[in-house]
């Protein structure tokens, strides 16, 4: 970047998720290109992305059919909406398609611009089939701790993340968080998956009963959960969860923002998890990343009790300007082709394999690292200062910060969500693109253990 350009960007521009005050001293790390998994900065610095931008970059970060669909269609019909009965025929094949994969019969299709306005929409329509069937005190929802649900308000109120909170004085919404899955942290001594699966039911039933069954309309819940550490619930979690859901008539809503298209070894992450849930969201994969695009598939058990309830009213009154867009609608169909064509669900349980096997035989006997988690092509290195105890770092010595650093020293490219390392790769990376990128995070660990083994921190 041109000096210029790189001192309005720390004067003028207000980054998501960033220290504002540091990026007034550090300024930016800009990328200026991409070509399949590579991105290069503006030094000409070159790294393996590991994360797929922010878990989304499924195809790479310049898939030349999907810039020729936004050409095309640009070109042909470049913005129109779809209030009032209107259409437009990229909007209608993504429907389609979408509809075919959803892992409910007879869906129904709501498009939105974003992950957060999915999850917001899922909840609004929660509300609105609680209502229409003449139970509007039906509107708590349960979310986690630890959950990531959206920046917008109601998706703010749905994250179960401090940070997320902290001096946004977010008004009074009715949400209310049950415990996260985190066997390894947060297990009793020598509870096994399925008993820890069994308390946590059982736990969330006595939630349900204390604020009263009466007063909840659903649960939101990501069948992995990303920017909350990758956590992979035991098996027979969610199909207990979700019965217990069903006792009380509460709505099974699945975030499936970054698990969705195939991340876990299946469409959707509730396929691989035993969720039947009553609606999904959807974003970051459906159109790989590309043009900002999400959605919310529907169960006809929910839309038919809505569209009654819209028809007496008049209108369905939810929407977005960018709800349908043309050129979005029309690369994340294109997105969706690829997909189909390079059999994506074999692809992403192929490349997992390779990735957790390639993980487990760098990093199994780390100092520094507790566990290597994750399903499918999504993994995380939980970082921690005694193995044997599963004793973590201070906080504030932002360890995991520090192996990110070093990582891409290493030229490889993660996420630490503090002390988790974050892996989530373009379906099109390569096995040797693979063993490069374990082969940085293997070094960085090894120089961060080499610097707090100086300083004692560890044996």
């Amino acid at each position: 970047m041109k000096n210029e350009s790189r001192v309005l960007d720390m004067a003028r521009h207000f980054h998501s998720q960033t220290d504002p005050r540091l990026h007034e001293d550090h300024g930016p790390l800009t990328i200026m290109a991409g070509e399949g998994a590579t991105i290069i900065d503006d030094a000409g610095n070159r790294y393996i992305e590991g994360m797929g931008g922010l878990w989304c970059a499924s195809l790479g970060f310049s898939d030349s059919r999907l810039a020729d669909a936004a050409d095309r269609q640009m070109r042909k019909l470049a913005v129109y909406h779809t209030f009032n009965h209107r259409s437009n025929e990229p909007a209608v094949e993504l429907v389609e398609q979408l509809a075919a994969l959803a892992p409910f019969d007879d869906a129904r299709v709501f498009l939105v611009g974003s992950g957060s306005e999915a999850n917001d929409t899922m909840v609004k329509l929660a509300w609105y089939y609680q209502a229409a069937r003449g139970r509007p005190d039906k509107c708590k929802i349960i979310s986690r701790f630890g959950a990531f649900h959206g920046s917008t308000v109601m998706g703010a109120a749905l994250s179960g993340l401090p940070h997320m909170h902290k001096s946004f004085n977010l008004p009074q919404l009715p949400v209310i968080f049950a415990a996260r899955p985190f066997h390894y942290f947060e297990s009793l001594s020598n509870e096994t998956e399925r008993d820890y699966a069994t308390r946590l039911a059982q736990e969330l039933e006595e939630l349900i009963l204390a604020e009263g069954p009466d007063t909840i309309a659903a649960m939101i819940a990501e069948p992995v959960m990303g920017a909350g550490g990758v956590l992979v619930p035991p098996e027979d979690y969610f199909p207990k969860i979700q019965a217990i859901l069903r006792k009380y008539d509460i709505l099974m809503l699945s975030d499936e923002v970054v698990c969705g298209f195939g991340r876990t070894g299946n469409w959707f992450g509730s396929q691989t998890f035993g969720m039947e849930p009553d609606m999904l969201s959807i974003a970051k994969g459906l159109s790989s990343g590309h043009l900002p695009i999400g959605g919310v598939l529907i169960s006809d058990k929910v839309y038919q009790c809505v569209a009654d309830e819209a028809h007496k009213v008049g209108v369905f009154g939810h929407g977005f300007t960018y709800s349908g867009h043309p050129v979005t609608a029309a690369v994340a169909a294109e997105a969706i082709r690829i997909y189909r064509e390079i059999d994506l669900v074999s692809q992403a349980r192929r490349l997992g394999e390779y990735l957790h096997r390639a993980l487990a035989d760098a990093l199994g006997d780390h100092p520094l690292v507790g566990e290597v988690r994750g399903r499918g092509f999504i993994a995380a290195v939980q970082i921690v200062e005694n193995r044997a105890a599963r004793r973590v770092f201070a906080p504030e010595l932002r360890i995991g910060a520090d192996v990110e650093r070093r990582c891409r020293e290493h030229g490889v490219m993660i996420r630490n969500m503090g002390d988790v390392l974050a892996i989530c790769p373009p379906y099109i990376i390569t096995e040797s693109e693979i063993d490069a990128l374990v082969d940085g995070i293997r070094s960085a660990l090894d120089g961060a253990a080499a610097a707090n083994s100086r300083v004692g921190r560890v044996a």
